[in-house]
């Protein structure tokens, strides 16, 4: 395609500000310009001009950069989005990215709109096509290079978000509204950061929704933060903002609710709106460092039967379920795990050991019952059998969902590890969200397979964990075990005790 001395000149001036996007955003759109969008505005807001501002330093240093950015209503994230894609998009040829968000609705109806205000006011539009899924060159030899995608993301075909390569180019990848996005998405984008000799920019922003996720953990105290650069940005501080709106909302809900944090402040929730357990009190539980004491060792062992989901042994000493062994296997089968299982029963001295018999759990139950071992099988969908204390206040759905109520109640005597292999206890911990059964208003927990759904990982170590409670156990006061019923009933080859 031939372009004009015009234009040559204009592509040859937008390469100049290839590393400093503060100043292309100033020459790039109409500031103050009547008759437009920006008529009221001489620059962007002073928090965006810091973006842009660190945005331009770190592209010039010899790693990805990572930008996280959570912020409440009306801040201008929005904007930024379109400021920050063509600063990086046109000056630079050969570019390529995609943009996603939480919704397949939120990225066609907002994000995209947003990008669309911002090609048309840009100062070199009728150099890029704007469509309903992508921006391109309208060089047709540069069109497939140079471009970014509208990518719906899909837990089932991450393909898109997998294949995104530039070799000593430049990649772009902006994710609106993150705190929503799965997990298994950003797990798999990571792979665009393999790209040697790249310029790599993943810029991820939204409302903090979620105190968990892949989003969460990219800022303070979650354990990818040391790799981000992250900002809060509050409502109150930013121009344009209603405050008497906002002062309302602290007036009615208070300044440190949940719905404050996150409208307003641009801060986590203290919990996630259906987290069964606490953030807070899993984190406390990891902190808390644990005490001497003289009960006996309890097992919990979660079976792995989801082709990728491990199987877990868990120790538990009383309220110490921190310097016990816990236990992380890949791909064994039932002879080869029950043969852990029976080294750590030894090793341990533990006096009973209690397995989800669901699937696959059903032959190591019974290859331990061979081996002459305490083997109590616990059936995750049988009725509850009211051995946690606050079953007479929270009527449970199922046996899964009361021993995470009896772990619950524990959490707050209990010190555990968060690191175990490649997991994160607290995060399992406070991954599953709860509902109520419509005809029963019985507490049902959420399911590792729905769970999945939303690209969350299975919470296989949390799930061991709460296995050591399914039951009052030898040697353990009742208070230990977050159960009222007298150490002395209990007798696990009872069939009373396990009938159902």
């Amino acid at each position: 395609m031939n372009l004009s001395a015009q234009d040559l000149e204009l592509i040859e001036e937008l390469g100049s500000f290839a590393y400093n996007p503060r100043a292309f955003v100033q020459w790039a759109f109409p500031w103050g310009e009547a008759g437009t969008e920006l008529s009221k505005y001489s620059e962007p807001y002073p928090w965006q001009i810091e973006y842009l501002e660190e945005l331009g330093d770190r592209l010039q240093q010899p790693r990805p950069v990572l930008l996280a950015t959570t912020s409440g209503h009306g801040t201008g994230k929005s904007a930024l989005n379109g400021m920050e894609t063509w600063a990086l998009f046109s000056t630079r040829e050969g570019t390529r990215g995609i943009i996603t968000a939480n919704t397949e609705n939120q990225l066609r109806t907002k994000t995209w709109v947003e990008m669309a205000k911002w090609h048309r006011l840009f100062i070199a539009r009728h150099l890029f096509k704007y469509t309903a899924t992508a921006l391109f060159s309208i060089d047709e030899a540069l069109a497939r290079e140079w471009r970014i995608d509208l990518v719906p993301w899909s837990e089932r075909n991450t393909e898109a978000f997998a294949g995104l390569h530039n070799a000593e180019g430049r990649i772009l990848i902006l994710f609106d509204e993150a705190s929503a996005i799965p997990d298994i998405i950003w797990e798999t984008t990571e792979g665009a950061l393999t790209d040697s000799a790249t310029e790599i920019v993943w810029s991820v922003k939204g409302n903090p929704t979620r105190n968990s996720g892949r989003f969460r953990e990219c800022f303070p105290g979650g354990r990818f933060a040391h790799r981000w650069s992250t900002r809060e940005i509050n409502s109150l501080s930013v121009p344009g903002t209603n405050k008497e709106q906002l002062q309302a909302w602290i007036d009615d809900y208070g300044e440190d609710s949940d719905f404050c944090r996150i409208r307003i402040f641009g801060r986590f929730p203290q919990q996630d709106q259906n987290s069964f357990i606490q953030l807070e009190a899993a984190r406390a539980a990891a902190l808390r460092e644990p005490v001497a004491n003289e009960n006996s060792v309890v097992l919990g062992v979660d079976v792995g039967r989801f082709g990728d989901d491990p199987s877990v042994i868990y120790a538990r000493k009383g309220n110490d379920a921190k310097t016990q062994p816990v236990e992380v296997h890949q791909g064994l089968n039932s002879t080869q795990l029950c043969q852990h299982i029976a080294r750590v029963f030894y090793s341990t001295q533990a006096t009973v050991i209690f397995v989800d018999d669901g699937g696959v759990g059903a032959a190591v139950v019974d290859r331990l019952e061979v081996l002459g071992l305490p083997v109590v099988p616990v059936s995750f969908g049988a009725r509850p059998d009211l051995s946690n204390p606050s079953g007479a206040a929270i009527k449970y759905a199922n046996k899964r969902a009361e021993i995470w109520g009896t772990l619950r109640d524990a959490l707050p005597r209990l010190s555990i590890r968060d690191k175990i292999a490649d997991f994160s206890l607290v995060a399992e911990l406070t991954g599953p969200t709860y509902d109520y059964q419509k005809k029963t208003d019985a507490l049902v927990l959420e399911s590792k397979a729905a769970m999945k759904q939303r690209g969350i990982p299975s919470p296989n170590v949390a799930d061991a964990l709460a296995l050591t409670f399914a039951y009052p156990s030898y040697g353990m006061s009742a208070e230990t075990a977050g159960s009222s019923v007298p150490v002395t009933e209990y007798d696990p080859f009872s069939l009373e005790r396990l009938s159902l």
